[in-house]
């Protein structure tokens, strides 16, 4: 597996997100398939696993602590803070954005519980709390470091501002977000300042939440909780407009002599050498799929003719709804 730098680690050029095995896509897999994916992601060569306090409201850090602590030497380990699972008095869990000193660093001590570890490695601010200073969120994440408790910092679907503002608290190691051909806010400005800040930067959702891998067909088989159900791209009649870039997309991954979802994983790579794509799977299958995608060669004239056949302008429908929209602080193209 080819290596690239996060923040201060040298980890595999593709990482694994783990949400998807516990979090978002409806019905989760059983924890031994779980299990499968991550031993299988370790043994193929993959030294980043991204988790969350989010995912599964705290089952998959418990579960990537249970199957990998006995491995924690062989890996590096991301979890995210700042937004978790809160229990209200209703004895309903519901998900809680909350950036404030105190939040964080009780996100974090339950997150080192579930994790069986003594250090997170990076840790990131899941979503800056706009109620609350950057900068007051940062300086706690930061206490964090001086306490031995993280080795370095993150931030997660945040702006080229306010990446500027945190790293002037403390330094940055990892920006995440979404980013993928068919989606380009990144490109506005976050890219350049990660670049001048020595700050890697993470994509997720690298595949298009599945819909580049041409395994999207159907959103009305959606089951009832799978997150894509909000997401416009996906309603019927953006849906419709968007398989219409497949063919062409079938073809361009056909030339590339691999499939579709190693295409869009292989273009991430060749954009940059401080990009690291985190797809994720609940299937091994898919799972080595992705990997194959760090093997994959494009020359300059099929890259040009991709990013021309699924872009901004050729894509229909926002990447979130309006809630979503209003929770992140990204850069974003003009409707």
């Amino acid at each position: 597996m080819q290596q690239r730098r996060f923040g201060p680690f040298t980890v595999s050029a593709i990482g694994l997100g783990c949400m998807n095995l516990s979090h978002a896509y409806g019905t989760p897999p059983s924890a031994e398939q779980g299990e499968r994916v991550l031993l299988s992601a370790l043994d193929a060569g993959v030294t980043l696993f991204d988790t969350a306090s989010l995912y599964g409201f705290g089952a998959n850090e418990t579960l990537v602590g249970r199957v990998l602590k006995a491995h924690r030497g062989r890996f590096t380990l991301a979890s995210k803070g700042g937004m978790a699972g809160v229990t209200g008095d209703d004895g309903v869990v519901r998900r809680v954005i909350d950036g404030r000193p105190e939040a964080i660093r009780k996100n974090c001590e339950d997150s080192l519980r579930r994790l069986q570890t003594d250090v997170i490695d990076l840790y990131y601010l899941h979503r800056w709390d706009k109620k609350v200073p950057i900068e007051e969120s940062v300086g706690a994440m930061s206490r964090l470091v001086e306490q031995g408790k993280v080795r370095a910092l993150g931030l997660s679907e945040v702006s080229a501002a306010t990446l500027r503002k945190a790293h002037a608290v403390h330094p940055i190691g990892a920006l995440q977000t979404e980013y993928s051909l068919w989606t380009r806010n990144p490109e506005i400005a976050v890219l350049e300042a990660c670049r001048e800040l020595g700050t890697t930067f993470v994509a997720f959702s690298p595949v298009a939440r599945g819909f580049l891998c041409d395994a999207v067909h159907d959103v009305m088989a959606f089951d009832a909780k799978d997150i894509r159900r909000s997401m416009p791209r996906f309603e019927p009649g953006h849906h419709a407009r968007n398989l219409a870039l497949l063919p062409g997309y079938r073809q361009l991954a056909k030339e590339a002599g691999c499939t579709p979802a190693q295409l869009a994983i292989a273009w991430l790579l060749h954009k940059d050498g401080n990009i690291i794509p985190i797809p994720g799977t609940t299937s091994v299958e898919h799972l080595r799929e992705d990997l194959g995608a760090a093997d994959v060669k494009l020359d300059a004239s099929l890259l040009q003719r991709l990013e021309a056949h699924v872009n901004q302008q050729t894509v229909s429908g926002h990447r979130y709804g309006a809630q979503a929209r209003a929770e992140v602080d990204t850069e974003d193209y003009a409707a």
